[in-house]
């Protein structure tokens, strides 16, 4: 596999991760979570949680992550919404992709949506669940109300030599099939630096990671891109769009969302005082208070 395959096969690294979508328990705090609801979508099993009633909203986890990344938004979003949150094919509880069965997330999204009542939702969507998002949008443009792109990746971007210098360990670990040392490289990355300075964070983090099996460290995505990328056609983006973006955040992403707000018609940028890149775990109160507003405002 070459570093340009492994990085193209997620549209921007971030797009690479995997948990098996084994039956059982997780930990988060010390407490066992129960596993969600499963639904059967484009030949996966997808672990599903809901919550509230209302307007839909579907949230979409990071790389890496899991739904329980949203643990801090759920109850507030539920009081006004109906709060859709999913592990991706691949993670979580979800069943994993099968090597040359190829798939989309926002395919998975659609049909998703349709079976839990959330036909046109607005979508919530970090780091990679961004990118999902994004591309959804694109695809599925008259079946969905908004979207918010926290810390968002974007599908075709074309990373920094900076970025690509700090990720090599975890290419590098994932080409000798060491899961554990990939892992170990993925948090010591830029990314956690404002993570890793509050130990109550980090040890979500690390929880989450933990939990993660490492597949795609280790193996190719058979997800098919969407064509051209979402880099090329931000134009084409119609809805209402709020790219939020921690302070202390990494340039690349920075970067991602002024080309996103420099390009999409009905776009804009908001920041968030003293949050890094995992923002919805470091500065909750603050994401929480950016959503309401922004899913409060008319569309």
């Amino acid at each position: 596999m070459t570093r340009r395959r492994f990085l193209a096969a997620t549209g921007a690294a971030l797009g690479l991760a995997a948990l098996s979508g084994c039956a059982g328990t997780s930990v988060l705090g010390g407490e066992p979570r129960r596993a969600g609801t499963p639904i059967d979508v484009n030949g996966a099993r997808l672990n599903v949680d809901i919550a509230g009633d209302g307007e839909p909203v579907v949230l979409l986890h990071g790389f890496t992550f899991d739904l329980r990344m949203w643990d801090a938004q759920v109850e507030p979003l539920a009081a006004r919404h109906r709060i859709v949150r999913y592990d991706l094919r691949g993670y979580g509880l979800s069943s994993l992709p099968q090597p040359g069965m190829l798939y989309s997330h926002a395919d998975d999204l659609a049909a998703l949506a349709a079976r839990t009542g959330a036909s046109r939702p607005h979508l919530v969507g970090f780091g990679l669940g961004a990118r999902v998002a994004l591309d959804y949008a694109l695809a599925y443009p008259d079946r969905v109300q908004s979207i918010v792109l926290v810390e968002g990746v974007v599908g075709g971007w074309t990373w920094s030599p900076a970025f690509q210098n700090a990720y090599r360990p975890v290419l590098e670990a994932g080409r000798r099939g060491d899961v554990a040392a990939a892992k170990a490289a993925w948090l010591q990355q830029p990314f956690f630096a404002t993570a890793r300075a509050r130990p109550d964070v980090m040890t979500r983090v690390q929880r989450m990671v933990g939990d993660y099996s490492g597949w795609h460290f280790t193996h190719v995505d058979p997800e098919r891109p969407l064509t051209p990328p979402a880099v090329r056609r931000f134009e084409e983006l119609r809805v209402p769009t709020l790219a939020l973006v921690g302070e202390r955040g990494v340039p690349d992403v920075h970067r991602m969302a002024e080309a996103l707000v420099a390009g999409a018609p009905n776009a804009r940028r908001a920041t968030l005082a003293a949050a890094g890149y995992a923002s919805p775990l470091e500065t909750p109160e603050s994401v929480n208070a950016a959503l309401l507003a922004f899913l409060s405002a008319p569309h």
